[in-house]
């Protein structure tokens, strides 16, 4: 097979040109030569020469007068940016692990040494880019009847490319999941026999290639992986807490492992935000604590939402994400996600909609999103009378919040307000009156004005003994 057509991007004849001057074999290889072949979009392009990759890469920039080259020299690497593309160089090259590293040994070594490294058939396809086998494809361990056949599978004997290298498990689940391939039969065999091995692995590191499964287009996909292969109980253990179905006197609860994929899978057909599939995940994950069994009733999970929230620092601490604002939003929309629904057992109040408002502010959509996808069930009627609430609920939102403008509303008086009209210093009589009016425009007793907040400020500081100046 020859690809001379596709190589599109001017890099290709600048390296040929280089690479034949000096009688070195330079090829693309990896990811860039997958994609390729599968007619997805790729903006990395790996090269390889047998020779010096951070040469090539200083020649390739001068020639295509590119300013900013970066050098990796512990690694042998370099690579600069065109445009909307990324740009590796790297010399061939192979390598030998030892036993508590993932860390390997490097010598210099041919286009096959290099090969025979990569961690799947797919990834080990190259593209010559010299003289006359300009484009031809270099396909050693049938990597083409691997991508034909949707499979994925190691150029080597799983057992050794997976010890050697535990984060490659990562990679096998996170590209089944990308690409909707099947992981061959004997190297899920060997991912299993080897997930303690991830213990060598940075949770920084795997945590890059679990988010890339989330953002996948049906995440459920590669958590099913996970868990099959005991990776799951390597990297989120807490998450397997949620498997299984207990019954007593004939009454058992749903499987909240699977359900929770379920919402994930229906968020992710509406949203590619990380943060927004994260809280699918975590919405009931205290589910497992706070499970009760009452005579007569049934199961319960009373106030799952309140302690799963509690819950999702240590878990975003634990698997090395975000402590920071990202964090803060899965905690809010996994403390609120039952409220939306929970409006409709009742007559649904403005007062309970403008709270609602209040509390998630600009996350309100997304909290709707997780609500929506949280109604799963196998009984139809039941989903049919859930969704009808969920848009009454939603209808209400959109009312009230062009009314009211309730959503990230601040009480029309400040603090510094309240101490200017009454002369009195910082304390706790501010503070109070700041609640009674903010309370106030919640009930809807008064309207979220200037006008209307203040004369009800007057009134209860004259309660209070304050007096106007």
């Amino acid at each position: 097979m020859n690809l001379k057509e596709h190589l599109q991007h001017p890099v290709f004849r600048y390296v040929q040109s280089i690479a034949d001057n000096e009688n070195q074999r330079a090829f693309a290889i990896g990811g860039f030569v997958r994609d390729l072949l599968l007619e997805r979009p790729c903006k990395d392009i790996d090269i390889v020469i047998e020779g010096s990759g951070l040469a090539l890469a200083e020649q390739v920039a001068k020639q295509m007068k590119v300013k900013k080259v970066s050098y990796f020299k512990n690694f042998g690497t370099a690579m600069f940016k065109t445009s909307d593309t990324e740009i590796e160089f790297v010399g061939a090259r192979k390598e030998s692990y030892q036993r508590d590293s993932r860390k390997p040994i490097v010598e210099n070594g041919s286009i096959q040494d290099d090969q025979e490294r990569r961690d799947f058939t797919i990834n080990a396809l190259a593209i010559s880019l010299n003289g006359e086998s300009y484009g031809e494809l270099i396909d050693p361990f049938g990597g083409i009847e691997d991508l034909n056949n949707q499979l994925l599978r190691t150029p080597l004997d799983p057992d050794i490319t997976y010890s050697d290298d535990p984060l490659r498990m990562m990679r096998a689940v996170r590209f089944a999941s990308q690409l909707g391939f099947r992981i061959e039969e004997e190297s899920m065999e060997a991912i299993s026999r080897n997930a303690h091995r991830l213990g060598i692995v940075s949770m920084e590191r795997i945590s890059v290639e679990l988010n890339k499964i989330v953002l996948s287009k049906k995440p459920s996909f590669g958590f099913k992986l996970l868990e099959k292969t005991g990776l799951l109980a390597e990297i989120f253990p807490l998450m397997l807490k949620l498997k299984g179905v207990e019954v007593r006197e004939g009454i058992g609860h749903k499987d909240n492992f699977y359900h929770t994929l379920q919402v994930l899978d229906n968020v992710a057909e509406h949203s590619d935000d990380l943060w927004l599939r994260w809280s699918a995940i975590l919405h009931d994950i205290a589910k497992p604590q706070t499970k009760r069994f009452e005579p007569g009733h049934g199961w319960t999970f009373h106030g799952h939402e309140d302690k799963g929230a509690r819950m999702v620092p240590k878990i975003f601490k634990s698997l090395k994400l975000p402590l920071d604002h990202k964090m803060k939003y899965v905690q809010k929309l996994v403390l609120l996600h039952l409220r939306p629904i929970a409006l409709t057992k009742e007559v649904i109040t403005d007062s309970a909609v403008r709270r609602l408002l209040f509390e998630a502010g600009d996350d309100i959509d997304d909290l709707m999103t997780l609500c929506r996808a949280d109604i799963t069930s196998k009984n139809e009627r039941k989903v049919k009378r859930y969704l009808s609430n969920y848009e009454l609920v939603k209808q209400r939102l959109v009312e009230l919040e062009e009314k009211d403008r309730i959503r990230n509303f601040q009480p029309p008086v400040s603090g510094e307000m309240i101490m200017e009209i009454f002369d009195i210093p910082p304390g706790r009589q501010i503070g109070t009156l700041k609640e009674i009016i903010k309370e106030a425009i919640l009930e809807g007793d008064i309207p979220n004005d200037l006008e209307s907040a203040k004369k009800l400020l007057l009134e209860e500081a004259k309660k209070m003994g304050l007096q106007a100046k």
